[in-house]
């Protein structure tokens, strides 16, 4: 006998209610929202279904990032609802987040009654037309028997491929049709693999390589293939290089472990890179910021670039050798090449930069490297961290070893806001873990009222606000560009610990490395939501650089 998830048969419900059983169906347990009107169906619906947690939020952006991060943490679809234009309007950040961030969403959005369409009725947008460039599917749904078709395939298509967001506008008057629904089974995601031809040619390249370099991405998490990556790694001694803001993707304190490819990157490690003769680029798109400004990856370097997306391969770089594969797929076809090893004093050349920097860092007494190294003291291996836009960010991809998989969650889309929303979904997926997230005072007031969502929602998670009352990033280009000519990036005192105190967080503020790793420890032991506001100076602008010696480089 069939269950009732994998049941063909017929059953009569609305349309609302056909969408909450697709999600049971695909084994959603959290759905992240602002209530509003016109999508009120389903929230009735999903009041009948006790498998679904519905974490209402303060607003749809913060919706949206933890949905995001959860999807990250959980390696499954994240759930949004929202509200019309103004609330699709409203979490779009969080869409584009997941699009350039290859993360699976799906997105469900009321729409205004089918006959007012065209009329600019009350809050009415095209979210079709609106979501398009920025999702990989936009789709509204006018005949309510067609629900579960639409929204089982939003979700394989959220799933498949390169993962993504999916957008499905419901307007109001479809959602209350009750219908005979029919329903498939639930979406399995497809795993091509590599032909033997495909490997015969990788193989060949290699055996001519002199000092061939992995590039690691996203592609390798979410297949969940980080050990097999591992091993090929250490089969034929090939140094491995993470993908922007992918720095858990291999063991940092691992000897073949090359660096980060991010902004900022030390010049010793991208010097790795222009002195490989091979790359092979496995579960990355080579963005902009992974490649410097599409500038690293030289004519003379041959290529061989795997991927699940046929549209990424050749996209930013024409391989010699382009395979669409699953990666993990991929890896255990990789770790049966017939390749001789002969890279070992290559292979310890590239762990050498990197190695120095941590080093250093231990060693020297910049308040912002010794931040981090009390971090490394006292999480767990094993915590997860996730970081909003900003400089302060470089402190922590330069300096903090990221040793175990799934330990970091954070926008390559560069959205400001994102990290302790993130925060939220990451800690709800994965609650058994310490959750940290890294904000600069910027970033973190964006979306600072879901600290309200946490404390009543019980997410203990640790916040690091690192306030020095600036946009600290514009100001550095400012800097750069227009020297002493500081227009816009000024802000004012905000209390962060009192801030979060109000609603019912725990709030600590602190200026010295004492007084941090004293609330810190507080923080790891009282499990709940807490914010540490650390007071840092502006002058200090970046890794780097202070603000004085941008200034005197360019009088020169």
């Amino acid at each position: 006998m069939k269950s009732q998830l994998t049941s063909t048969k017929k059953q009569t419900m609305t349309a609302a209610q056909a969408i909450v059983e697709c999600m049971k169906r695909e084994q959603i347990t959290k759905a992240f929202c602002v209530p509003g009107e016109s999508y009120l169906p389903v929230l009735d619906a999903l009041y009948e279904e006790s498998t679904i947690d519905v974490v209402s939020t303060r607003h749809e952006g913060g919706a949206a990032f933890m949905a995001e991060g959860y999807a990250k943490a959980s390696l499954k679809p994240g759930v949004v609802l929202a509200t019309r234009g103004v609330g699709a309007a409203n979490l779009s950040i969080g869409v584009h987040t997941a699009y350039q961030d290859s993360t699976p969403m799906v997105v469900f959005l009321g729409q205004v009654h089918s006959k007012f369409r065209g009329r600019e009725g009350f809050q009415e947008v095209d979210l079709e037309q609106f979501f398009q460039p920025i999702s990989k599917w936009a789709v509204e749904v006018k005949d309510a028997e067609r629900m579960p078709e639409i929204v089982q395939r939003a979700f394989r298509i959220a799933k498949s491929g390169r993962p993504g967001p999916v957008i499905v506008s419901l307007p109001e008057d479809v959602l209350v049709e009750e219908k005979e629904m029919m329903f498939g089974t639930p979406s399995i995601i497809p795993r091509p693999t590599p032909s033997i031809e495909e490997m015969r040619q990788v193989e060949k390249l290699l055996a001519q390589a002199k000092a061939p370099l992995i590039i690691a991405g996203g592609g390798v998490k979410w297949a969940e293939a980080e050990e097999l990556l591992v091993s090929f790694s250490e089969r034929y001694t090939i140094p491995v290089m993470a993908a922007f803001r992918r720095h858990d993707v291999f063991p940092n304190d691992h000897p073949l472990y090359a660096g980060h490819l991010g902004l900022g990157t030390n010049a010793d490690i991208l010097n790795i890179v222009k002195e490989a003769d091979v790359i092979l680029a496995l579960g990355t798109r080579l963005s902009e910021v992974t490649t410097q400004d599409y500038q690293l990856i030289t004519t003379d370097k041959r290529l061989v670039h795997i991927d699940i997306d046929y549209d990424t391969i050749g996209k930013t770089y024409a391989p010699e050798i382009g395979i669409v594969s699953h990666m993990y797929e991929a890896l255990q076809s990789l770790n049966k090449l017939e390749v001789k090893p002969s890279w070992m004093e290559w292979a310890g050349k590239c762990h050498l930069p990197y190695k120095g920097i941590l080093e250093r860092s231990r060693e020297e007494s910049d308040f912002m490297k010794q931040v981090i190294q009390t971090l490394v003291e006292h999480i767990p291996r094993d915590a997860i961290l996730t970081n909003d836009a900003g400089n302060f960010a470089g402190w922590l991809h330069s300096f903090y070893p990221f040793t175990e998989k799934h330990t970091y969650v954070g926008p390559t889309s560069g959205a400001m806001g994102y990290g302790m929303p993130a925060a939220l979904g990451v800690k709800l997926a994965q609650p058994e873990k310490t959750v940290l997230s890294l904000s600069g005072d910027g970033g973190f007031m964006m979306t600072v009222q879901e600290l309200e969502t946490a404390v009543r929602q019980s997410i203990p998670i640790i916040a690091l606000v690192f306030n020095n009352n600036m946009y600290g990033t514009i100001r550095m280009h400012q800097e750069i560009h227009y020297p002493e000519r500081v227009v816009g990036t000024d802000l004012g005192r905000v209390d962060f610990a009192q801030l979060a105190r109000s609603v019912g967080a725990k709030g600590y503020s602190v200026q010295t490395i004492p007084e941090f790793e004293m609330a810190l420890i507080d923080a790891l032991k009282n499990n709940k939501p807490t914010v540490i506001e650390i007071q840092i100076e502006k002058e200090q602008i970046s890794v780097s650089s202070t603000i004085t010696e941008i200034r005197n480089r360019k009088k020169k």
